[in-house]
């Protein structure tokens, strides 16, 4: 089954921490955040990274839950994330920034690692509904 470590991407903005550090998971393994903000979920076989913080009982953001706004994206940092059809994403977002959507993401990997809530990013934000 595979497991997906996640980090908020608001504890990453506020801490100042370089979305792109090779020690970023570590830094957040020490600075002792709340499960919701940084921890590991495991996602069953055809089930959605989404659904899957959901069934931990975590309230990650979302909105159409159909591939057609960012409020459900992240950036996978380790592994991929193999999405249903999308709508929304440039090739460039997907290919060169790691973006996935989450609510039909699921891991294409036995470990992943993802900042969620990466639509305060720039780039995501006017496709945020």
């Amino acid at each position: 089954m595979p497991t997906v470590e996640y980090l908020n991407y608001e504890v990453v903005d506020d801490q100042g921490w370089d979305l792109y550090a090779d020690d970023l998971f570590d830094q957040a393994a020490d600075a002792g955040l709340d499960e919701e903000d940084h921890g590991t979920i495991e996602v069953n076989e055809g089930e959605y990274i989404l659904e899957a913080a959901e069934a931990q009982g975590y309230d990650w953001p979302f909105s159409c839950r159909a591939g057609a706004c960012a409020n459900c994206a992240a950036i996978v940092l380790e592994g991929d994330i193999d999405m249903d059809m999308q709508q929304i994403l440039s090739d460039e977002e997907v290919e060169d920034k790691n973006v996935r959507l989450t609510c039909i993401g699921s891991p294409d990997a036995d470990e992943v690692k993802i900042v969620y809530n990466a639509k305060h990013l720039d780039y995501l934000q006017n496709r945020v509904i």
